[in-house]
């Protein structure tokens, strides 16, 4: 199912069997190439790199959504993937736990944004910590939120 909708525990237990029984791989993309291609492209960007990292490369290729990363042959897209089909799910387990266990890791280093419970999500709390704190390296400038409070602060 869905990996926003299996609590964060459970994740984990499942990201380890899935990683335990799996060819996988993680892309990557990094804060500044999200703020120049936007968060989309570079999500894009991120799926093209974990699949060129695969040690067996699929002749195949399932993606939630409905856009794939240019110059990969055999994609197929499929909106709500992640709730129909295993392999995407598993691959959604897969990036929102390394996600989240990425946030937890951030967190200790940026300490005021709550990340290790709200995984650097847009929350109340969250958005508070930027509020009293201000913006960190790893924050995305033009994320809606944290842009409108850059406008206001350079007035």
């Amino acid at each position: 199912k869905d990996s926003k909708k299996i609590n964060f525990h459970e994740r984990l237990k499942i990201a380890e069997h899935i990683k335990k029984n799996s060819y996988h791989s993680i892309g990557v993309a990094s804060v500044e190439e999200i703020q120049k291609l936007n968060i989309l492209r570079a999500t894009l960007l991120s799926m093209k790199r974990a699949i060129s990292k695969l040690k067996i490369k699929p002749q195949k290729i399932l993606i939630d959504g409905n856009f794939a990363p240019q110059g990969l042959k055999n994609c197929k897209t499929i909106i709500k993937g992640d709730e129909k089909i295993k392999c995407i799910s598993a691959a959604s387990i897969l990036a929102k736990t390394f996600r989240d266990l990425l946030m937890i890791k951030l967190s200790k280093k940026f300490d005021n944004y709550s990340w290790e419970t709200n995984f650097g999500y847009g929350t109340k709390k969250h958005l508070a910590g930027i509020k009293k704190h201000g913006i960190t390296s790893i924050h995305r400038k033009k994320f809606k939120p944290i842009h409108h409070m850059l406008l206001k602060t350079n007035f």
